[in-house]
C-alpha cells in the first residue's frame, strides 16, 4: 500500500482538524504506519518459514499455522490503518466539497476571494461537523473493534512460544515453535497500545467538539430591548 499518499490526503484534513485531531493524524504515522513499515514487516516477515513443527508429516505445518495464524499480524494491522483512516477521508470530501460550492458562487458572479478561499481553514460547524463528529465515532468503533479481533482470534495478546496442533493430516499431538515469540509479543503490545491511545484521542476530541457545540450561542438569537 502507498503510505505516502495516504498521508498526503490526511495531510489536507489535518489543515482543517482541532488540536486534538492534529495529535491523532501525528500519532498514527509515526507510531503507526513508521513502525510498521519500518520495523513491524521485518519481524514478521519469516513468520511463516521460521514456524517448525516436530513432525515431517506433509501438510501438517500448514494447517497448525493457519490454525493460530488465520490472518498476518501485518495484513490485519493494515486492514486497522486503512479502516481508522477512512472516515478521515470523508471529512476531506466534504471539505473538497464545500470549496468547490464556493468556487462555482465566484463563477457565478458571487464576490469571493478566490486566493483567500485556497487557505483559509474550513470551521468545523453546521453539516461538516456532523461529518466530521460521524468520523471520529466510526474512528472509534473501528478502534474498539479490531482490538477484541486480535484478541479474539489469537487469545490474548501475548505470543506463545509452544502451541500444539492435532488436525488432519498430523499423525498425533504436535507441538509447533514460533520464531522470536518475545520480541512479537513486545511489538503486538505495543502497536496495541498506539491503538489505545489514538481511540483516547479521538474519543477526547469528539468530547470537546460535542461541548463547544453545546456552549456554543446561536447566532440567530437577537437581543432582547431594554426597558
Amino acid at each position: 500500500m502507498n503510505w505516502a499518499a495516504l498521508q498526503s490526503i490526511l495531510g489536507g484534513v489535518n489543515k482543517h482538524s482541532t488540536g486534538i485531531g492534529k495529535i491523532w493524524l501525528t500519532v498514527l504515522f509515526i507510531f503507526r504506519v513508521m513502525i510498521l513499515v519500518v520495523a513491524a514487516e521485518n519481524v514478521w516477515g519469516d513468520e511463516q518459514q521460521d514456524f517448525t513443527c516436530n513432525t515431517l508429516q506433509p501438510g501438517c505445518k500448514n494447517v497448525c499455522y493457519d490454525e493460530y495464524f488465520p490472518v498476518s499480524h501485518i495484513r490485519l494491522w493494515a486492514l486497522q490503518l486503512i479502516f481508522v483512516s477512512t472516515p478521515a477521508l470523508l471529512v476531506a470530501m466534504h471539505v473538497a466539497y464545500r470549496r468547490n460550492e464556493k468556487k462555482r458562487k465566484y463563477r457565478h458572479g458571487e464576490k469571493i476571494d478566490i486566493e483567500k478561499l485556497k487557505s483559509q481553514k474550513v470551521h468545523i460547524e453546521g453539516p461538516l461537523w456532523w461529518t466530521y463528529t460521524s468520523s471520529l465515532f466510526f474512528r472509534i468503533i473501528f478502534e474498539a473493534t479490531f482490538m477484541y479481533i486480535f484478541y479474539y482470534m489469537y487469545g490474548g495478546y501475548n505470543m506463545p512460544v509452544v502451541v500444539k496442533c492435532t488436525d488432519f493430516p498430523c499423525p498425533n499431538t504436535v507441538d509447533c515453535f514460533i520464531s522470536r515469540p518475545t520480541e512479537k509479543t513486545v511489538f503486538t503490545i505495543f502497536m496495541l497500545a498506539v491503538s489505545g491511545v489514538c481511540m483516547l484521542l479521538n474519543v477526547l476530541e469528539l468530547s470537546y467538539l460535542m461541548l463547544k457545540s453545546c456552549t456554543r450561542k446561536p447566532k440567530n438569537v437577537k437581543s432582547l430591548p431594554s426597558h
